[in-house]
């Protein structure tokens, strides 16, 4: 898939809400990923107790998987940045209630995937309920583990026509295999995420795995008779 980039800047106002984000302190900010597992419980208890310097920290660490997220749920890099921002915002708000129950990250993401998904019911846009019963319909084929890889999709690909593919999947498929597929959750993060099961969560993959290779084969045969 092609790579997001994110919003260069850190956000200063939210365009929905009017509220604005905390100063940056300027201080350099450590890559993600990179700081040990001490030093994120002590940066995250900083920014609970209000300090603005942690919580810029905390937002350059993350922003960059939020917007990502939210660019590939909604495909509009405007709108995702707006949407990144809120999701912060909600975080700004609600930092302080985190109780450590799942891993922040898993936390923070499902902040943001709550901000996206109020802006997709806003448009009017259908979602797939995370509820849906989880008998396999009638594409699945008999025997298929919910979850397991799936080599259609593993191989090299045209990442145009999986990305027009992963468009055309309704947002509910779409939210889980951007989190398990591309992000690179867990089925029991995702289920917290979602308030759903972990085998609705397989069962949301499983079925997004299955529409993305029918679309896939479909543009192929497309593309070989052009």
């Amino acid at each position: 898939m092609a790579e997001a980039t994110p919003p260069t800047q850190a956000p200063r106002r939210s365009r929905t809400s009017g509220e604005e984000l905390p100063p940056s302190s300027g201080a350099k900010i450590a890559a993600a990923g990179l700081k040990p597992p001490a030093a994120d419980a002590e940066l995250l208890a900083r920014a609970q107790a209000g300090d603005h310097q942690a919580f810029a920290q905390i937002y350059h660490l993350h922003k960059r998987r939020i917007y990502s997220l939210c660019l590939r749920m909604v495909g509009n890099p405007a709108e995702a940045e707006d949407l990144t921002q809120e999701a912060f915002l909600q975080l700004h708000r609600k930092i302080a209630t985190f109780r450590g129950d799942s891993a922040f990250s898993t936390w923070l993401h499902r902040l943001a995937v709550n901000v996206v998904l109020m802006q997709l019911r806003r448009k009017g846009l259908s979602l797939v309920s995370l509820d849906e019963a989880m008998e396999p319909g009638p594409e699945a084929s008999p025997g298929r583990s919910f979850g397991s890889p799936d080599l259609t999709l593993a191989g090299a690909i045209d990442r145009m026509a999986l990305e027009r593919a992963l468009a055309d999947l309704p947002a509910g498929y779409r939210l889980v295999f951007l989190l398990h597929d591309v992000e690179g959750f867990e089925h029991n993060e995702i289920a917290t995420m979602l308030d759903c099961s972990v085998g609705n969560s397989k069962s949301q993959l499983h079925k997004a795995r299955l529409r993305l290779r029918d679309a896939l084969r479909t543009e192929n045969r497309q593309e070989a008779r052009r």
